[in-house]
């Protein structure tokens, strides 16, 4: 039994595919439109959630808006298994995500509505739920000083914390010292680390630092060499939501005491498997769909 607390945004994605992207003042026509839930924080929830098993305990701290969506995305999280007795309703919008679709890869705006009142100083309970994790949570869709103050809880209290830094931002940088697993993509890493290669960035913090590097898989350093998990060949639709899986199936196998390496290939897995249908959540598997795949390593025993 593991007890995983996601804290983070929660939003709807508006997604338009398309197979031409516009231009200044061009107007262009969409082949399709699609209205699901998202945010990076229900996303890698969503993910846990599925994977989790009978015993396991998923819980969600984040902040609706008080409009049409937020009902539906407090709905979507309680149907994959996760609790929301600590996501709050605040009278904005709710956080909302518009994805162009093209070409199979994905471009996003995001507005964070209800995210950004995320606010930890006011909290009482959920810290007593927060005592109680195996392993927290954080990215980057609400506000930097709400991640600071858990962080620091967490390090405190010594609670194991993964910090996905998405969308980058410069007081990542506060953060490391804080958090047990960093996992930027490739392209964040760079911002982060303008001056440094990859390899000296990785082997600055070894088994701290773990860098997706998309369809080449990921890389850490394990205190000695730099370590590559290689991904999986797959017939891809959509990639949107494929770190977010990556994330949640990483937590969750940490969680479980995994080692590293152990941990990153359940997560390879798991978004190889997510970029295969539509949709940020649409392609998250199951641990019964992760079991039932040829890649599937069954002494990984998660459950």
């Amino acid at each position: 039994m593991s007890k995983i607390i996601v804290i983070g945004s929660i939003s709807m994605d508006l997604v338009m595919e398309t197979s031409r992207i516009a231009q200044e003042g061009e107007t262009v026509f969409g082949d399709k439109f699609s209205m699901v839930p998202g945010g990076k924080g229900a996303n890698q929830a969503v993910a846990l959630g599925r994977l989790s098993a009978d015993g396991d305990q998923i819980s969600m701290l984040g902040t609706v808006g008080e409009d049409a969506f937020g009902s539906l995305l407090k709905d979507n999280l309680r149907a994959n298994k996760v609790e929301t007795e600590f996501v709050g309703t605040v009278p904005l919008s709710s956080g909302i995500a518009q994805i162009t679709l093209h070409n199979h890869d994905n471009r996003i705006i995001y507005c964070p509505g209800a995210n950004s009142e995320v606010h930890p100083e006011k909290w009482d309970s959920q810290w007593e739920l927060i005592s109680q994790a195996d392993l927290v949570i954080l990215q980057n869709e609400i506000p930097h000083e709400a991640n600071k103050i858990i962080a620091e809880y967490c390090k405190d209290k010594k609670i194991k914390l993964l910090y996905n830094p998405a969308p980058a931002r410069d007081t990542d940088h506060e953060m490391i010292a804080l958090v047990d697993y960093f996992t930027p993509n490739e392209h964040e890493c760079q911002d982060l680390f303008p001056d440094q290669s990859l390899e000296e960035v990785l082997k600055t913090y070894p088994n701290k630092i773990i860098v997706t590097l998309g369809s080449k898989g990921s890389v850490y350093c394990d205190g000695r060499e730099i370590k590559t998990i290689a991904a999986i060949k797959a017939k891809v639709v959509d990639t949107t939501g494929a770190g977010d899986t990556f994330n949640g199936a990483l937590a969750l196998a940490l969680a479980k005491e995994a080692s590293i390496d152990k941990a990153l290939k359940f997560a390879t897995l798991a978004s190889h498997l997510s970029v295969q249908k539509f949709g940020a959540q649409g392609g998250m598997p199951s641990l019964k769909e992760m079991k039932e795949n040829e890649h599937y390593e069954e002494n990984w025993n998660f459950e």
